[in-house]
Protein backbone atom coordinates (compact mmCIF):
# COMPACT_ATOMS: atom_id res chain seq x y z
CA UNK A 1 0.00 0.00 0.00
CA UNK A 2 1.40 2.87 -1.28
CA UNK A 3 1.63 6.32 1.59
CA UNK A 4 3.19 9.19 1.79
CA UNK A 5 6.22 8.99 4.69
CA UNK A 6 7.86 12.50 4.33
CA UNK A 7 7.71 15.59 7.14
CA UNK A 8 3.85 16.59 7.46
CA UNK A 9 4.81 19.70 8.87
CA UNK A 10 6.19 20.30 5.39
CA UNK A 11 2.41 20.12 3.45
CA UNK A 12 0.79 22.76 6.39
CA UNK A 13 3.45 24.99 5.54
CA UNK A 14 3.38 24.35 1.53
CA UNK A 15 -0.55 24.76 1.77
CA UNK A 16 -0.03 27.89 3.62
CA UNK A 17 -2.81 26.34 6.69
CA UNK A 18 -2.61 23.90 9.87
CA UNK A 19 -4.19 20.65 8.34
CA UNK A 20 -4.08 19.37 11.54
CA UNK A 21 -1.93 16.24 11.10
CA UNK A 22 -0.03 15.99 14.12
CA UNK A 23 -2.83 15.63 16.76
CA UNK A 24 -2.80 17.70 19.95
CA UNK A 25 1.04 19.15 18.83
CA UNK A 26 -0.67 21.18 16.09
CA UNK A 27 -2.00 23.60 18.89
CA UNK A 28 0.98 24.19 20.75
CA UNK A 29 3.84 26.32 19.64
CA UNK A 30 5.96 23.46 18.50
CA UNK A 31 3.63 23.53 15.59
CA UNK A 32 6.24 23.92 12.72
CA UNK A 33 3.90 25.96 10.31
CA UNK A 34 3.38 28.79 13.15
CA UNK A 35 7.09 29.23 13.84
CA UNK A 36 7.90 29.23 9.80
CA UNK A 37 4.83 30.28 7.88
CA UNK A 38 6.45 30.45 4.52
CA UNK A 39 6.33 27.95 1.76
CA UNK A 40 9.17 25.33 2.73
CA UNK A 41 12.35 25.38 0.35
CA UNK A 42 15.24 28.47 -0.40
CA UNK A 43 13.03 30.74 -2.14
CA UNK A 44 9.55 29.77 0.06
CA UNK A 45 9.70 33.89 1.18
CA UNK A 46 10.17 34.67 -3.05
CA UNK A 47 7.07 32.34 -4.05
CA UNK A 48 5.10 33.81 -0.95
CA UNK A 49 4.91 36.78 -2.85
CA UNK A 50 4.41 36.08 -6.56
CA UNK A 51 0.84 36.32 -8.00
CA UNK A 52 -0.84 32.88 -8.29
CA UNK A 53 -2.49 31.97 -11.61
CA UNK A 54 -6.09 30.31 -12.49
CA UNK A 55 -4.41 27.06 -12.80
CA UNK A 56 -2.41 27.48 -9.41
CA UNK A 57 -5.20 27.99 -7.69
CA UNK A 58 -6.68 25.31 -8.22
CA UNK A 59 -4.02 22.84 -7.52
CA UNK A 60 -3.52 24.53 -4.58
CA UNK A 61 -7.46 23.90 -3.15
CA UNK A 62 -6.63 20.19 -4.61
CA UNK A 63 -3.40 19.94 -2.82
CA UNK A 64 -5.02 21.01 0.54
CA UNK A 65 -8.04 19.15 0.43
CA UNK A 66 -6.06 16.08 -0.72
CA UNK A 67 -3.40 16.26 2.19
CA UNK A 68 -6.14 17.42 4.85
CA UNK A 69 -7.44 13.29 4.14
CA UNK A 70 -4.25 11.69 3.55
CA UNK A 71 -4.95 10.94 0.28
CA UNK A 72 -2.73 9.76 -2.61
CA UNK A 73 -2.90 11.94 -5.52
CA UNK A 74 -4.60 8.57 -7.66
CA UNK A 75 -6.72 7.79 -5.21
CA UNK A 76 -7.92 11.31 -5.44
CA UNK A 77 -8.55 11.09 -8.68
CA UNK A 78 -10.43 7.92 -8.46
CA UNK A 79 -12.68 9.47 -6.08
CA UNK A 80 -13.63 12.56 -8.22
CA UNK A 81 -14.20 10.32 -10.91
CA UNK A 82 -16.94 8.01 -8.74
CA UNK A 83 -18.15 11.30 -7.55
CA UNK A 84 -19.03 12.82 -11.83
CA UNK A 85 -20.72 9.63 -12.14
CA UNK A 86 -22.72 9.90 -9.17
CA UNK A 87 -26.06 12.46 -9.42
CA UNK A 88 -25.67 15.42 -7.67
CA UNK A 89 -23.33 17.85 -7.05
CA UNK A 90 -19.73 16.88 -8.17
CA UNK A 91 -18.07 18.39 -5.40
CA UNK A 92 -20.11 17.73 -2.61
CA UNK A 93 -19.90 14.06 -3.66
CA UNK A 94 -16.48 14.12 -3.36
CA UNK A 95 -16.41 15.68 0.08
CA UNK A 96 -18.80 12.78 1.00
CA UNK A 97 -16.40 10.00 -0.63
CA UNK A 98 -13.94 11.40 1.77
CA UNK A 99 -15.72 11.81 4.96
CA UNK A 100 -16.87 8.00 4.37
CA UNK A 101 -13.42 7.06 4.65
CA UNK A 102 -12.74 4.70 8.14
CA UNK A 103 -10.08 6.47 9.02
CA UNK A 104 -11.50 10.07 8.41
CA UNK A 105 -14.71 8.60 10.73
CA UNK A 106 -12.80 7.47 13.21
CA UNK A 107 -10.78 10.78 13.78
CA UNK A 108 -14.11 12.60 13.85
CA UNK A 109 -15.47 10.09 16.58
CA UNK A 110 -12.57 11.05 18.62
CA UNK A 111 -10.58 7.66 18.54
CA UNK A 112 -7.18 8.87 17.21
CA UNK A 113 -5.80 12.97 17.46
CA UNK A 114 -5.28 12.90 13.61
CA UNK A 115 -6.05 11.06 10.88
CA UNK A 116 -2.27 9.82 10.16
CA UNK A 117 -3.05 8.24 14.06
CA UNK A 118 -6.45 6.92 13.04
CA UNK A 119 -4.94 5.85 9.42
CA UNK A 120 -1.92 3.42 11.51
CA UNK A 121 -4.75 1.97 14.19
CA UNK A 122 -6.56 0.87 11.33
CA UNK A 123 -4.12 -1.19 9.94
CA UNK A 124 -2.82 -2.58 12.84
CA UNK A 125 -6.25 -4.30 13.23
CA UNK A 126 -7.70 -2.33 16.40
CA UNK A 127 -10.93 -1.46 14.89
CA UNK A 128 -14.27 -2.93 14.00
CA UNK A 129 -17.02 -1.91 11.28
CA UNK A 130 -20.58 -3.88 11.99
CA UNK A 131 -18.60 -6.59 13.82
CA UNK A 132 -16.26 -7.34 11.45
CA UNK A 133 -12.85 -6.54 11.50
CA UNK A 134 -11.30 -4.25 9.04
CA UNK A 135 -7.89 -2.91 8.44
CA UNK A 136 -8.15 -1.26 5.58
CA UNK A 137 -8.50 2.57 6.14
CA UNK A 138 -10.36 3.73 3.05
CA UNK A 139 -13.08 1.21 3.73
CA UNK A 140 -16.37 3.52 2.63
CA UNK A 141 -18.21 3.65 6.11
CA UNK A 142 -22.14 3.53 4.96
CA UNK A 143 -24.95 5.59 6.75
CA UNK A 144 -26.21 3.14 9.84
CA UNK A 145 -22.79 1.84 10.11
CA UNK A 146 -21.60 0.72 13.43
CA UNK A 147 -18.03 1.47 14.13
CA UNK A 148 -16.24 0.05 17.43
CA UNK A 149 -12.66 -0.55 19.01
CA UNK A 150 -12.45 -4.32 19.24
CA UNK A 151 -12.74 -5.87 22.79
CA UNK A 152 -9.22 -7.68 22.06
CA UNK A 153 -7.62 -4.43 21.63
CA UNK A 154 -4.71 -3.60 23.53
CA UNK A 155 -5.63 -0.01 22.32
CA UNK A 156 -8.45 0.47 24.69
CA UNK A 157 -6.66 1.97 27.89
CA UNK A 158 -4.95 4.20 26.08
CA UNK A 159 -8.47 5.46 24.76
CA UNK A 160 -10.50 5.28 27.42
CA UNK A 161 -7.46 7.86 29.19
CA UNK A 162 -8.32 9.74 26.07
CA UNK A 163 -12.22 9.93 25.63
CA UNK A 164 -11.55 11.30 29.49
CA UNK A 165 -9.09 14.22 28.61
CA UNK A 166 -11.66 15.15 26.02
CA UNK A 167 -14.76 14.92 27.20
CA UNK A 168 -16.70 17.67 25.96
CA UNK A 169 -15.39 17.86 23.09
CA UNK A 170 -17.73 18.60 20.07
CA UNK A 171 -18.72 15.89 17.88
CA UNK A 172 -19.62 15.71 14.10
CA UNK A 173 -23.45 15.78 14.13
CA UNK A 174 -23.60 13.36 11.94
CA UNK A 175 -22.03 11.14 14.30
CA UNK A 176 -23.08 9.37 17.42
CA UNK A 177 -20.50 8.14 19.73
CA UNK A 178 -20.41 6.24 22.93
CA UNK A 179 -17.23 7.25 24.78
CA UNK A 180 -17.51 4.25 27.62
CA UNK A 181 -18.20 1.61 25.25
CA UNK A 182 -16.01 2.96 23.01
CA UNK A 183 -18.17 2.56 19.71
CA UNK A 184 -20.60 4.96 17.49
CA UNK A 185 -22.57 4.79 14.48
CA UNK A 186 -22.55 7.00 11.27
CA UNK A 187 -25.88 8.47 11.43
CA UNK A 188 -25.79 10.64 7.92
CA UNK A 189 -24.01 11.89 5.30
CA UNK A 190 -23.08 15.87 6.01
CA UNK A 191 -24.75 18.63 4.73
CA UNK A 192 -22.27 20.35 2.76
CA UNK A 193 -22.63 23.90 5.44
CA UNK A 194 -21.59 21.39 8.31
CA UNK A 195 -18.25 20.91 6.51
CA UNK A 196 -14.88 23.16 6.54
CA UNK A 197 -15.83 26.13 4.60
CA UNK A 198 -12.27 27.08 3.62
CA UNK A 199 -12.40 23.91 0.98
CA UNK A 200 -13.20 25.20 -2.20
CA UNK A 201 -14.59 22.50 -3.88
CA UNK A 202 -15.74 23.99 -7.36
CA UNK A 203 -12.00 24.83 -7.88
CA UNK A 204 -11.23 21.49 -7.81
CA UNK A 205 -13.86 20.19 -10.10
CA UNK A 206 -12.24 23.03 -12.77
CA UNK A 207 -8.92 21.56 -11.67
CA UNK A 208 -10.14 17.68 -12.98
CA UNK A 209 -12.20 19.48 -16.13
CA UNK A 210 -9.53 21.19 -17.75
Amino acid sequence: MARYIGPNCRMCRREGDALNLKGTRCFTEKCAFKRRPQIPGQHGRDRMMRKETGYQVQLRAKQKVRRTYGVLERQFRNYYEEANRMTGNTGTNLLHLLETRLDNVIFRMGFGLSRPQARMWITQGHFQVNNRDIDVPSFSVKVGDLVAVKESSKLRAQLKDLMEKTTGKEVSPWLEVDRDALKGKFTALPERPQLDQKIQETLIVEYYSR
